[in-house]
């Protein structure tokens, strides 16, 4: 299985389109528990100027600014990237400048960005400790970045469903004790920001169909029997009452520089 931090991997299978990460995105649309959805969530807790400079740093498709098109103050200036050209392409339908690029070494001239936004992408990141010293070069005195990113245990339950389905299928999800957690996060960003603290989002999954949980594990891993996937999950559900009940635990590093 390749890491979720290798970059070819990533760039050429992984995110080469919006497929798979537009598959993971509608999962948690559709049964996430917490009526606020995720992306308005981040975009409250924010702290910029009127005339503030952003930079987003792995933005995907856009979903963040996709989703709170008409509250972004007019005086920003809001950049958005990602080292996947198929990803940048999406994001081009929007109204901001895209660039593609690697967030280990930001193009981008020194004390020019007032925030920098990282929004569930670190742990895909190699050279972490490099790529956090670009993002704070970049960031002038007072500047924020906001890292996003899960915990540890966070989708045990559907986790161990797809190693009861099959043992040798391992969910890509990035876990390791190096990896950017909620757990370790603070410890990596402490040495280059004055400031870090944690606001936790609180949500979790209520699964009522089959369909859906199937193409976010095939988002994550190949799945040559994916009928009998599907057929294993129903009869779960049928044995659960009709629902599955997935862990999330998600948060927002908040880093000062």
């Amino acid at each position: 299985m390749a890491r979720i931090d290798d970059a070819a991997y990533l760039r050429a299978d992984q995110y080469r389109t919006v497929e798979n990460l537009d598959a993971r995105i509608r999962f948690h649309d559709r049964f996430s528990t917490n009526p606020q959805r995720w992306p308005r969530w981040v975009f409250e807790r924010l702290h910029a100027g009127p005339s503030a400079r952003i930079l987003e740093v792995g933005c995907g498709s856009g979903s963040l600014w996709e989703e709170n098109r008409s509250r972004v103050p007019a005086g920003w200036k809001v950049v958005l990237s990602d080292f996947s050209p198929g990803m940048a392409a999406q994001a081009r339908n929007l109204s901001f400048p895209v660039a593609v690029l690697d967030v280990q070494a930001l193009p981008f001239p020194e004390l020019w960005f007032d925030a920098v936004i990282a929004n569930h992408m670190l742990y895909h990141v190699p050279d972490r400790p490099r790529a956090l010293a670009a993002i704070r070069r970049v960031l002038r005195p007072g500047g924020r970045l906001y890292a996003a990113t899960g915990g540890r245990d966070q989708f045990h339950e559907l986790i161990d469903l797809v190693r009861r389905f099959d043992p040798g299928l391992v969910l890509w999800e990035g876990r390791g004790p190096d990896s950017f957690l909620l757990e370790t996060g603070h410890e990596q960003l402490a040495p280059g920001f004055s400031d870090v603290r944690l606001h936790r989002y609180d949500d979790s999954l209520v699964v009522t169909e089959a369909e859906p949980l199937v193409a976010y594990v095939a988002s994550k891993v190949a799945l040559p029997e994916k009928a009998a996937f599907t057929r294993f999950v129903e009869e779960e559900m049928r044995r659960l009452g009709g629902s599955l009940r997935i862990s999330k635990d998600y948060g927002l590093f908040e880093a000062v520089v």
